[in-house]
């Protein structure tokens, strides 16, 4: 019996910009690039509208597995505003290799980590860090009720396109496969938490923090942030009615 052929490894598009994707789109720019792929900025020619485009290392997308995996769950999550939209598939030839590009909203901000070494001592004051919670733990909660989870929460995976009184917030890749248990789902209310208490400058600053900010860090440890908020609605509630005292 003839062995399937394997699929060609490509570790790097490097595409550059002005290069015409799919007869339809132009790079604007590269955005970044993970294990699955690269993604970048880019333009519809016949519209002028920037949308985001994920190409898929072919080694990576066999059966278009991890493709089809982002394309249903942004779907399905699309009444949730922290979730980017998707819009379409298209198909690309790359040094005569079949790509798969999904394409998506494009959505103007920076990551995490970088709007927090923007800030005074690189950390967000508390009242500042708590609208970023609330921002967050909304989003999640928005997902969990959809039965799905995010599961790779971290700086790099949040995208700020807005703050203030409010921040406007999009999340960036999912790393599960599974269904959701509710292991994972604690996992990601857990890693909310971690993005708070490292907002806040994380173990330097601890203890110097009000005690309103450690009833909801508890020092981080796992099994007293799930007796007091086993899900992200028993977080966004005690944020919504929290009592403040300095």
């Amino acid at each position: 019996m003839a062995k399937k052929k394997a699929a060609p490894v490509i570790d790097s598009f490097d595409l550059e910009p002005g290069r015409i994707l799919a007869r339809k789109y132009e790079i604007v720019s590269k955005l970044g690039a993970g294990w699955e792929g690269e993604v970048y900025r880019i333009r519809e020619r016949t519209t002028g509208i920037e949308r985001a485009a994920k190409l898929f290392y072919p080694q990576r997308n066999l059966r278009s597995k991890s493709f089809k995996f982002y394309a249903r769950q942004l779907h399905k999550l699309r009444q949730c505003p922290i979730v980017i939209q998707y819009h379409t598939e298209e198909r690309i030839l790359f040094r005569r290799t079949p790509i798969t590009v999904l394409v998506s909203e494009f959505v103007e901000g920076v990551m995490l980590s970088e709007f927090l070494k923007d800030q005074p001592g690189q950390r967000l004051h508390h009242y500042q860090a708590l609208h970023l919670l609330h921002a967050l733990i909304e989003g999640i909660e928005c997902i969990h009720l959809s039965r799905e989870y995010h599961g790779d929460l971290h700086s790099d995976n949040v995208m700020v396109s807005r703050y203030g009184l409010r921040f406007k917030l999009q999340l960036l890749d999912f790393f599960h496969w599974a269904a959701p248990k509710r292991e994972s789902l604690q996992d990601d209310v857990c890693a909310v938490i971690r993005l708070f208490y490292d907002s806040l400058g994380g173990q330097r600053f601890y203890s110097k923090q009000p005690q309103a900010i450690k009833d909801i860090c508890l020092g981080l440890k796992r099994s007293l942030i799930l007796k007091r908020f086993p899900t992200a609605t028993h977080l966004r509630i005690h944020i919504e009615t929290m009592q403040w005292s300095d």
